[in-house]
């Protein structure tokens, strides 16, 4: 299995150079080695944590926690490029049909519903492993797995036995943060929760609607000014990339789904927190590879400055990292 980053690297005026290699916004499985140099050997799991039992809450699914998107023409993409190897551009107009879109990215208890009902083993369980950021690890952990780190971005670190459940390791758990998103699940992942609940994931056109809020032009869900009255609007990072957050949004990692209302449909979290799948492939020569949007609370604009509504990355659908997510979509 390969992790292979696609990375970011120079800002300027108005277009970032994307050198693949530099940001550390993509991390992807593969059937080779040449990203990373060894399996961890971080393997110890807790064997005395309990599970965590919901009822089987399947039925009660309906539209209630999701908004209706309505018929209309809705701007897709844009004239104003940041990242011109992302194809942000051009801008669209595109006849977009009513959908639900969830509200809030599905949380870990949503998800601890569906693996509870139906005993689903997500892919990172499968393979063993999945990508921890640098500030969830201790020293001593960091120091064991120097070696095993991917190469184009250190700051990331395969660690045995870390999945959904156990996010920043074997030895951690969600036990706290039940109201925080869900991370390491691949798109094969959040397609089978979605599926689960009689839902789907939305396409890119579908998100990019949704997160504009009805709007043109406008950057962000909210508008186009960052801070709007100083106020932080979404869980992005601040400091220096990747050694110190300074957390003025109140949270080095994720943050409970329900927080950040932002914008006229009424979403939250919809730029920030969390990377989401969509439904689409990034390019047709390579279908594995599909589209993800939103960004994450690990990005910054000084190297990953994607929690803009055009922005979109992307990574295999078998690829799993601690700040990938999703949320479901549903045909009105």
């Amino acid at each position: 299995m390969l992790l292979a980053f696609v990375l970011l690297s120079f800002l300027q005026v108005n277009v970032i150079s994307n050198k693949e290699t530099q940001c550390g916004c993509n991390v992807n499985r593969d059937k080779t080695e040449s990203n990373i140099r060894k399996q961890s050997p971080y393997n110890t799991i807790l064997t005395n944590q309990c599970p965590i039992k919901y009822q089987n809450k399947k039925e009660e699914y309906g539209t209630t926690d999701m908004v209706l998107v309505p018929r209309n023409t809705y701007q897709y993409g844009t004239d104003d490029i940041v990242i011109d190897s992302d194809n942000e551009g051009p801008k669209r107009l595109v006849l977009v049909e009513s959908f639900y879109i969830d509200k809030f990215e599905v949380s870990n208890k949503d998800f601890s519903i569906f693996t509870e009902s139906t005993n689903y083993k997500t892919e990172a369980e499968k393979f063993g492993d999945s990508f921890v950021f640098t500030l969830f690890l201790n020293n001593t952990v960091k120091e064991k797995l120097k070696d095993y780190r991917v190469m184009q971005a250190p700051w990331w670190y395969k660690v045995s036995g870390t999945n959904w459940k156990n996010p920043n390791g074997p030895d951690t758990n969600i036990f706290d943060i039940m109201d925080h998103p869900v991370v390491h699940v691949s798109w094969n992942d959040a397609k089978a929760y979605c599926a689960w609940r009689g839902a789907r994931l939305p396409t890119e056109v579908e998100w990019e609607a949704a997160c504009r809020g009805g709007g043109y032009n406008n950057t962000y869900p909210w508008g186009d000014k960052l801070f709007p009255n100083r106020k932080h609007m979404a869980n992005i990072w601040q400091g220096t990339f990747p050694n110190h957050n300074s957390a003025k949004d109140g949270y080095i990692g994720t943050n409970p789904v329900h927080l950040y209302p932002q914008n006229d449909f009424g979403l939250h979290n919809i730029a920030g927190n969390v990377w989401e799948w969509t439904e689409d492939v990034w390019s047709d020569e390579n279908p594995s590879e599909k589209v993800k949007k939103g960004g994450s609370y690990l990005c910054h604009r000084s190297y990953c400055y994607r929690y803009r509504c055009s922005s979109r990355s992307h990574n295999t659908d078998d690829s799993s990292a601690g700040n990938l997510g999703f949320r479901c979509a549903k045909s009105a």
